[in-house]
């Protein structure tokens, strides 16, 4: 067999060596008793005996335990696990942190700012959202607020100035006479033959006017 031929051979047998094939089950009976001994694994049952926790601990019964960190503790009996059920106080509504670590949910941190148009405020803060508010943060987290009360205004073109609540009159009292504006205080001559006045105290009612004799649009007297 020449030196080719010894190659050729040694190649054949390495990739039989692999081939699935020549995997033979009875060349690894550890694996089968292995597979067996697995088979036949019983695993201890402790009904009626004891009773078991979330870390696996068995407790004896009439035993008291705790079956998992935040569970309520437990008594052991042949019927399983019998736990309190206490009635746990009730969590703030403003609890903005709550822990669930023992047999209640306890609140550990409560909201202590007041929320109100989108903007948050500080405990008995106080702040104007607009001209005519006048609010405060109370320490129940609530906001209470107070809205200005303005008086009627003693003219009839009152204007709103920014920052302002309530409108003002910038000329001053007046009324309307047809459909003139007049100040008030004064007589108004509206034309040749009219003069006009407001009435005091009440500037939304008409101008009292005495219309005079007239020729031509001239006042006779």
């Amino acid at each position: 067999m020449g030196p080719l031929s010894a190659v050729i051979c040694i190649v054949l047998l390495a990739v039989n060596a692999c081939s699935p094939a020549s995997v033979n089950p009875e060349d690894y009976p550890a694996d089968d008793a292995e597979r067996t001994a697995n088979d036949n694994i019983v695993f201890d049952d402790y009904r009626g005996k004891g009773c078991v926790d979330d870390s696996g601990f068995v407790y004896k019964l009439g035993e008291r335990f705790f079956p998992g960190h935040s569970n309520c503790p437990c008594v052991c009996t042949g019927d399983g696990p019998v736990c309190d059920q206490p009635e746990c106080p009730k969590i703030h509504p403003k609890c903005t942190k709550v822990e669930h670590n023992g047999c209640c949910p306890e609140c550990k941190e409560v909201k202590n700012f007041c929320e109100y148009r989108g903007k948050t405020y500080k405990i008995l803060e106080e702040f104007k959202p607009s001209p005519c508010e006048w609010c405060r943060c109370e320490p129940n987290n609530e906001v209470h607020c107070v809205v200005s009360d303005c008086a009627v205004p003693e003219c009839v073109n009152p204007v709103y100035e920014p920052e302002q609540c309530c409108p003002i009159c910038k000329n001053g009292p007046n009324c309307f006479a047809g459909t003139t504006i007049i100040p008030a205080g004064i007589e108004v001559k509206v034309d040749d033959c009219t003069i006009c006045r407001c009435h005091n105290g009440d500037w939304w009612k008409p101008a009292q006017c005495l219309r005079r004799e007239c020729l031509n649009g001239q006042s006779l007297s």
